[in-house]
């Protein structure tokens, strides 16, 4: 049962306005080459015909320099480790969701954070977030403290950075546990 009405299915389009809609797409927000493909192959004709004008499209737009998973890579990076100021797990994550294959995510990854203190990004991220030290009676501390804890795994911060944050605060009273961690 549907409500409202029926959306009309758009018209397939032909090798010149694919190019005219990568461009718009890539003009508002960089993609990974996985994501416009996907972007475009929605807007293409269903059959091989279609198919081979993505392909064409997306080896144009390579050749002219304005697709680049290694670049697109580089910036997301940049700015996720800048910006957001997420940890390198976190980036890797969002890397690989975008379709980047993961040679080209780790050259960029570790482009961008081998000369980064993930201590400080942490207490960045932290400030950024506006996090407050745990207080409250043992209990809530207890609560507090691994409520932050969760933050700062999902921001993509090591279990050693993690400790060492709540250290910095003091009166943490969670006891630490040895992880063994893959810095893969």
């Amino acid at each position: 049962m549907s409500f409202g009405r029926a959306k009309k299915p758009r018209a397939s389009l032909a090798y010149d306005e694919l190019m005219d809609y990568a461009a718009k797409v890539l003009g508002s927000k960089m993609k990974s080459e996985r994501d416009l493909r996907s972007k475009l192959v929605e807007r293409a004709s269903p059959d091989e015909h279609g198919r081979e004008e993505v392909t064409r499209v997306m080896e144009k737009l390579k050749e002219l320099g304005y697709l680049s998973d290694e670049r697109f890579a580089a910036d997301y990076a940049r700015l996720r480790q800048e910006n957001e100021k997420l940890g390198r797990r976190r980036v890797q994550q969002g890397l690989m969701q975008k379709g980047v294959p993961s040679a080209i995510a780790n050259v960029a990854i570790g482009a961008q954070y081998d000369e980064v203190d993930e201590t400080a990004l942490a207490r960045q991220y932290v400030e950024r977030k506006r996090l407050k030290p745990p207080s409250g009676d043992r209990e809530q501390k207890a609560k507090e403290t691994a409520k932050i804890m969760r933050r700062l795994i999902a921001a993509g911060f090591s279990s050693r950075v993690v400790w060492k944050v709540l250290r910095d605060w003091g009166g943490s009273e969670v006891e630490e546990v040895d992880v063994v961690e893959d810095d893969a």
